[in-house]
């Protein structure tokens, strides 16, 4: 019968030290058949006649089932039979691989330590167990193709298969079977290693590979966190560019408990982020760097006694960790998720010790004694986007790992693409200054940050603290003591739903936090700022710094959005202008809060939305319907709008113009600016900045576009141009179109093929005779004796 038994490796090495000790190397498979208080009894695979005694803690079980138990009996791994297959196949190449370095061939060396390297990786994504099925069936088949190729370059057996990539088993299988299984296995192998040498000759350093892409991801493993804190505390690890003074993506959050590990148990030794959407430009800088922002929660001081007296929940400083990782991103070095690096951390040692004086500190590398407190990290670059790295690496990007996304739009925004449609805005709390007022001494401000919708209601669950953090609906800042010029560097993700951004808006109350608790439950809110998350014109609130007016009065009044919400939010001249308010003077006076002189604030926003545009041309034609009678100078702006603006909202700009064109077919009023439209963008996508749009603009066409009469009207308009060329009429449009001839072509070619599909084939014959009437038109042209324009359209 079979029987369930422990089947083990090594984890540790284990020297023999006593009589009944069996020595162990790591990696080494050992047979369990007794265990006792902590020890086990068992012997070696590699020798079955030495039996002794290891620690059960050096051992990693793995489940087994023995087949006639005795002497003669046989132990099979119960994991999945292509695993154990790479399991033995590494074995074996592993004693040749040695021998290959001996003998001095360094280059077949290299080449068998690459295919190991692969086959390791290949083996930890059929272990994640998150493949799907056809998935699974690829990758064995790719995993069966390197060992075939390998076996055979090493002058190995030949192994036979069956369809499911299973080893053929002798015993079970006719001898016509067994050859042809062989001659297709032959066929096969003969193709692989055509194209095992075609990839060797082509194959790019990993440095030029990543600069080649447009799209790339960091994965971090956080393996470890060593600090006495005493308290909870709030890990914050983003990318930060030394050379902006900013973070460049989102943040890591990680919540630790006061017992040094997560506060989640469940994330124990599953502390993984990737962070994604970082583009070439991200590659190229200078420097970059890995910071974590390590916020005390707790105490006002740490070194005061645990007390019913004294204020709790206060978040503070505690300090910083920063790491070099420019070689990692760059590729002039290889990164391993399995290598650890550790990252010391810098104590703040007073309350003026600021974020930004901190990083700049350690940037410049000054020498600390860290005592061994720090992180133990793990970083792998990875090519692609999130979609393609989740393909590529299960086993490191499954559904518990958490995404961060960078702080502005990735290089590609596929139309269409679920990961793509983004509105977030991102809020940063810069500095702020203020007089400690009737106090003998400087406040300890606390910034209070909510969304409120127009009648002063916060908004619940739309702010994150940050990547891997679950929605609050409120953020508080830190807490310097008693410093009068604060300067935060605290940023938040604000995802308000897309059709509730325009009546809602961002409060931000000031209070003195106390260390007493008695004290501190008495205090009051002593200032309140405010800014709309849209401006009147209909666009989202500029990015950039904002310094906001901050105002003074009775509290309930503060939080009172029907006294605040008509007057300035911000202390330049223009924007009073275009609020209803009349002045900064009247309008403040008719609320009953007043504005402060002594004190200020200064907030950074960033919003990256694919529905939302800080544009106020290009959002007149997205929303062209609210004002038709605007529609033909909508248009003729849109030509004005800046490149990146319309890349970032492509899909929509070319539903807008399409729609325009349907709901307009019975007119040709609009069907030469729509045109120039179409070869504006289409000359954007062209242009070299924009060059990995391409694919973009050719996924709208093959799976969005749906504009059935489109290519009658596209077509219309190119004649006339062309026949304008010809006649010696100035023509300037004609020169562009030229340039974007292919994808009007590709346009009006989809165009008519759904024009057939839905209405089973008519007007075949009008659709040709446009089409030869077209190209007479472009015959006269080129042949056209004229000069000027004529000529230089030719």
């Amino acid at each position: 019968p079979w029987l369930l038994s422990p089947l083990s490796s090594a984890m540790w090495n284990f020297a023999r030290t006593r009589e009944h000790h069996l020595p162990l190397q790591i990696g080494e498979t050992v047979h369990i058949l007794q265990a006792s208080e902590g020890w086990y009894r068992g012997y070696s695979l590699r020798n079955r006649a030495a039996r002794g005694i290891f620690p059960a803690s050096f051992i990693h079980l793995k489940g087994a089932v023995v087949e006639r138990r005795g002497v003669e009996e046989t132990v099979v791994p119960a994991e999945m039979p292509m695993v154990q297959e790479i399991t033995t196949t590494l074995r074996e190449w592993a004693t040749i691989w040695k021998q290959l370095y001996v003998a001095g061939q360094t280059e077949r060396y290299g080449q068998v330590m690459r295919m190991m390297y692969e086959l390791m990786e290949r083996r930890s994504q059929l272990l994640s167990g998150t493949l799907p099925k056809d998935e699974l069936l690829q990758l064995k088949k790719e995993v069966t193709g390197k060992i075939d190729y390998g076996n055979t370059i090493l002058a190995l057996d030949l192994v036979v298969r069956d369809e499911d990539e299973n080893i053929l088993d002798p015993a079970r299988t006719s001898v016509i079977s067994l050859f042809q299984a062989h001659q297709k296995a032959r066929h096969t192998i003969i193709q692989r290693i055509q194209e095992e040498t075609s990839l060797q000759q082509s194959t790019l350093g990993c440095s030029t590979r990543l600069a080649a892409s447009p799209s790339h991801s960091l994965y971090l493993c956080v393996r470890n966190f060593v600090c006495h804190i005493g308290e909870e505390a709030q890990l914050f690890m983003a990318l930060y560019d030394p050379g902006e003074q900013r973070m460049v993506s989102e943040s890591y959050v990680i919540r630790w408990a006061s017992t040094g590990v997560p506060q989640d148990i469940e994330l124990l030794n599953n502390l993984r982020v990737i962070f994604t959407d970082l583009g070439s430009k991200d590659l190229k800088r200078e420097r970059l760097f890995l910071v974590c922002q390590i916020i005390r929660v707790g105490r006002m001081d740490r070194r005061d006694t645990y007390s019913r007296k004294l204020s709790t929940g206060l978040r503070r400083p505690f300090g910083i960790s920063v790491m070099d990782i420019t070689d990692i991103t760059k590729g002039k070095c290889e990164s391993d998720e399995d290598k650890q690096h550790f990252i010391p951390v810098h104590l703040a040692t007073a309350d003026n010790d600021f974020p930004h004086n901190m990083i700049r500190k350690a940037v410049e590398g000054k020498d600390i004694n860290h005592k061994g407190q720090g992180f133990w990290v793990s970083l792998k670059m990875l090519w692609g986007d999130l979609s393609q790295v989740r393909k590529d690496h299960p086993h490191l990007v499954d559904r518990s790992t958490v995404v961060a996304r960078k702080l502005g739009y990735p290089e590609v925004i596929m139309p269409g693409k679920q990961g793509d449609i983004r509105n977030d805005i991102y809020l940063t709390l810069v500095q702020g200054e203020f007089d400690k007022g009737n106090k003998k001494t400087q406040k300890n401000v606390e910034v209070t940050v909510c969304v409120c919708d127009e009648s002063g209601s916060v908004v619940p669950n739309v702010i994150y603290h940050g990547a891997g953090d679950k929605p609050a609906s409120e953020y508080r800042s830190v807490v310097y003591y008693q410093q009068r010029h604060q300067r935060w560097m605290e940023t938040v993700k604000i995802a308000v739903p897309i059709e509730d951004v325009h009546k809602t808006h961002l409060r931000f109350t000031f209070r003195h936090r106390s260390s007493s608790d008695s004290k501190d439950k008495s205090e009051r809110i002593f200032s309140m700022a405010f800014v709309k998350l849209m401006c009147p014109d209909g666009t989202t609130l500029r990015d950039g710094e904002h310094d906001l007016v901050l105002y003074k009065g009775d509290s309930r009044r503060l939080e009172d959005a029907s006294a605040y919400l008509n007057l300035p939010s911000m202390r330049n001249l223009s924007e009073p202008k275009l609020l209803s308010g009349s002045s900064f003077r009247v309008s403040v006076g008719t609320s009953g809060l007043t504005m402060s002189t002594r004190d200020s604030f200064q907030i950074s926003t960033l919003v990256c939305s694919t529905k939302l545009t800080q544009n106020v041309n290009l959002l007149g034609l997205l929303k062209w319907r609210s004002k038709p009678s605007l529609l033909a100078g909508n248009l003729q702006k849109l030509m004005n709008v800046d490149g990146g603006e319309v890349i970032k909202f492509l899909q929509d700009t070319l539903d807008a113009l399409f729609s325009i064109m349907m709901e307009h077919s019975d007119t040709d009023v609009y069907d030469t600016l729509i045109f120039d439209a179409l070869v504006f963008i289409v000359g954007l996508v062209a242009d070299r900045k924009f060059q990995h749009f391409n694919t973009v603009l050719e996924a709208y066409i093959r799976q969005h576009f749906s504009a059935t009469l489109a290519y009658k009207k596209l077509l219309s308009v190119l004649t006339q141009y062309v026949d304008q060329a010809s006649r010696g009429e100035p023509c300037e449009p004609l020169m562009r179109t030229f340039k974007a001839l292919e994808y009007v072509f590709k346009f009006i070619v989809r165009s008519r093929h759904l024009f057939a599909q839905l209405y089973e084939g008519k007007e075949t014959v009008e659709f040709q005779c446009s089409l030869q009437q077209f190209f007479l038109s472009l015959n006269r042209l080129m042949t056209s004796q004229l000069e000027g324009p004529t000529l230089l359209s030719q």
